[in-house]
C-alpha cells in the first residue's frame, strides 16, 4: 500500500536576519513571502506524513478514566484523545465536567475521539465510585495528600487486574475529599518547580501511561 503523502512543506525566509523556518500547507497557501518580514521564501523539504504507531501490548487489566469536576472543555477533549490513544475502556464524567453531547467545544481537542471512546455521566461521582468499588474495581486518585505514593514508585501488592479506575480532579479544588476517602490508593506526580501541579490533562496522560507500564 502506498504511504500517505504530507501536503506540508517547510519554507525558510531568504532574509538572513530573519531566517524564519516553518511548515506550510503548500496546497492551500502559495508560500511566497515571509509572514514575519515579508522577504521571499525558499521552499525546502516536504513534511513527514502522520502515521499511526504500532499498538502497545494489551495490559492485564481494564483501565477506566474518571473526570471529577473538570470544567475546561479543552482539557476534557485532550483527555478523550489520550484515552483513545492509550486504549482505555471508558471515561466516566462527573459533576460539572462538560460532556460531548452538550459541549461541542470538546471536539476541538478530542479530534473525533469522543465518538470512539465509551463514556457516561454521573452527577455524583462519589456515589458512582462507591458502586464501582463494591463491584471489585480498584480506585486510584491522582492527588497529593500526606501518605500518597509517588506515581513512579507505586507498586500494587499484586499485578493490576480486573478493573482499575483512575480519578483526575479539578485543578483549583483538587479531587473531591469524598472520593479520596473511597480511593484504595492516592498517587501524586512529583514537582520540581514552584508550581504545585501540572495541567490536569497532562497529569492524566502521564499517569495513564505510567500505570499501563506497571
Amino acid at each position: 500500500m502506498e504511504s500517505a503523502k504530507s501536503t506540508y512543506t517547510f519554507f525558510e525566509c531568504s532574509n538572513s536576519r530573519c531566517n524564519l523556518r516553518f511548515p506550510l500547507d503548500a496546497e492551500i497557501y502559495d508560500g511566497r513571502y515571509c509572514p514575519r518580514c515579508g522577504a521571499p521564501l525558499e521552499r525546502h523539504e516536504a513534511g513527514s506524513p502522520a502515521q499511526k504507531p504500532p499498538a502497545a501490548p494489551k495490559p492485564g487489566f481494564e483501565l477506566i478514566g474518571v473526570l471529577d469536576n473538570i470544567r475546561s472543555a479543552h482539557n476534557v477533549g485532550v483527555i478523550f484523545r489520550t484515552a483513545d490513544g492509550a486504549g482505555l475502556s471508558e471515561l466516566l464524567l462527573g459533576g460539572i465536567t462538560p460532556t460531548p453531547d452538550e459541549q461541542p467545544a470538546i471536539s476541538k481537542t478530542a479530534l473525533g475521539t469522543e465518538n470512539n471512546i465509551k463514556w457516561s455521566y454521573r452527577s455524583n461521582l462519589p456515589e458512582a465510585l462507591a458502586e464501582l468499588k463494591d463491584n471489585h474495581c480498584l480506585i486510584l486518585a491522582l492527588e497529593y495528600t500526606p501518605g500518597a505514593f509517588a506515581l513512579q514508585e507505586f507498586h500494587h501488592k499484586q499485578p493490576l487486574a480486573g478493573r482499575v479506575a483512575l480519578v483526575a480532579g479539578s485543578e483549583p479544588a483538587g479531587v473531591d475529599p469524598a472520593i479520596l476517602r473511597i480511593a484504595d490508593q492516592i498517587l501524586y506526580i512529583p514537582m520540581s518547580g514552584e508550581k504545585t501541579s501540572l495541567n490536569v490533562s497532562v497529569a492524566f496522560g502521564i499517569a495513564v501511561y505510567q500505570l499501563l507500564r506497571s
